[in-house]
């Protein structure tokens, strides 16, 4: 049995799963994340346990669902909300009472006031400046029609790519590596991209890599938003995007291809330092998100206020020579911020908290048969920036079941309409699908021990009692 490894964490922000190569992206390139795929194992079926950066990361640190350690939305925007307490029982801490050293790069975003040091990290590090920063931007791609001057759609960045955040928090993280594998202890490196989150300013050659006009529309770009939820075409308004054609939208994907071939390039630095270094047969690498971006499916922005495909499934790959096989796929369900504490814990010998809330997929990492997989995949949504309004979805591998407390559910056949655009919910003819996924609803989210299932009324809807 080889020592317990090193574990360096890359994470990313607003990555859709379906914006890499290896995930079947026929146009974004993507070499370096798709040989770390290649080289290990990538799960097709991960899933975020809320769509919004705060919730998301706070889990991934408490081990729990938003809906108990209280950050449920966003705490720098809309009304004040909670947020972890500094003695949360996080494993991060478990892992350095261990022997581990451990060093936070790049985007916290999970507390208000506290930094990762309050929470089982040795050091914490943010160098260079990231895409809402930084003043070096000039127009790369007109967009005349842009309501957001703040975020700015077709810009690149001017700064030679060296200097820009991506590549900078990579030189970071390789020294960090340099310094850590020279001493006795095993490390713990989270690396923390901002990136590939809007406004998407890449430098050259990537800002040129994408010309709009290069880019087809999504499958699902025609949205109608027939018997779907008010909130979904008042998200277009809020934005100010709701006449926004293709021609806009394929400048925004030629930002947001052009920071993920650029963010590529950096972990690909990073991972070439790694086996430069003969360091990666006892290194366990693992790369995520904390959830999707619509960008432009459903003609919607950003997040907030669906569960669509494009937010909720995230990509996720592990890789650790010698103990997962390459080229391995583990297309079981997994709650990837729940799931990866207590399966980290239990591959070193350490015992989860017993009131953390993800499963174990170890044997799954080991090639064996999963022990106790999710039937279904699950996500909830508290509300944040245009106001609050509750969701709570599942999935399994036939259908999604959206339920909106206080508006129309929503229910996509995902064998025949992939795309969600045809809700179900309310179709007389699939009225049992309502009651059989309502159902669902209550046990999943019952076991998760969700207050907003805590009273009657909820309990009736959803078929409780």
């Amino acid at each position: 049995m080889k020592p317990r490894p090193n574990i360096l964490i890359i994470n990313v922000d607003q990555q859709r799963y379906d914006s890499l190569g290896f995930t079947g992206n026929p146009l974004v390139k993507t070499p370096n994340i798709d040989r770390l795929a290649a080289q290990g194992m990538q799960f097709d079926s991960a899933y975020t346990p809320l769509p919004v950066c705060c919730p998301a990361r706070q889990s991934f640190l408490s081990g729990v669902m938003p809906e108990q350690h209280g950050g449920l939305w966003n705490f720098d925007s809309t009304a004040p909300v909670g947020s972890i307490a500094e003695d949360t029982p996080v494993w991060t801490r478990q892992l350095r009472e261990a022997g581990y050293v451990t060093d936070y790069l790049g985007k916290w975003h999970a507390h208000p006031s506290l930094d990762p040091t309050a929470f089982g990290f040795d050091t914490f590090a943010n160098p260079g400046l990231d895409n809402f920063e930084t003043p070096h931007k000039a127009e790369k791609y007109p967009l005349p029609n842009n309501p957001w001057p703040q975020f700015p759609i077709g810009a690149y960045e001017t700064l030679p790519l060296e200097q820009c955040h991506t590549h900078v928090l990579a030189a970071k993280c390789n020294e960090v590596i340099d310094t850590r594998s020279g001493q006795d202890s095993p490390w713990h490196i989270r690396l923390d991209f901002s990136e590939p989150h809007l406004p998407c300013v890449p430098a050259e050659p990537f800002a040129s890599m994408y010309p709009p006009e290069s880019i087809p529309p999504w499958e699902n770009f025609n949205e109608s938003f027939k018997g779907k939820p008010f909130i979904q075409q008042q998200q277009l308004r809020n934005w100010g995007i709701e006449d926004w054609s293709w021609q806009e939208w394929s400048v925004y994907m030629s930002g947001y291809y052009g920071i993920i071939s650029q963010l590529d390039d950096a972990i690909g630095r990073v991972i070439s330092h790694l086996e430069a270094k003969g360091l990666m047969d006892n290194t366990l690498v693992i790369y995520t998100t904390d959830h999707g971006d619509a960008a432009g499916s459903h003609r919607m922005m950003d997040k907030h206020y669906v569960m669509y495909e494009e937010e909720v499934h995230v990509p996720m790959v592990m890789r650790w020579d010698g103990m997962i096989a390459p080229g391995s796929v583990c297309s079981d369900f997994i709650s990837h911020y729940l799931d990866l504490p207590v399966t980290l814990l239990e591959l070193l010998g350490l015992a989860a908290p017993k009131h953390y809330q993800g499963r174990s997929f170890l044997p799954q990492l080991r090639g064996e048969a999963a022990v106790a997989p999710w039937d279904c995949a699950f996500s909830s949504y508290n509300g944040q920036q245009f106001g609050l309004y509750c969701q709570r979805m599942v999935r399994d591998r036939n259908y999604k079941y959206v339920w909106n407390p206080t508006d129309v559910d929503e229910c996509y056949d995902l064998v025949n309409d992939p795309y969600e655009l045809n809700n179900l919910a309310g179709d007389a003819e699939h009225a049992s699908l309502g009651v059989h996924y309502r159902k669902m609803v209550y046990e999943v989210f019952t076991e998760l021990k969700d207050p907003l299932l805590a009273n009657i009324w909820n309990q009736r809807w959803l078929g409780g009692v």
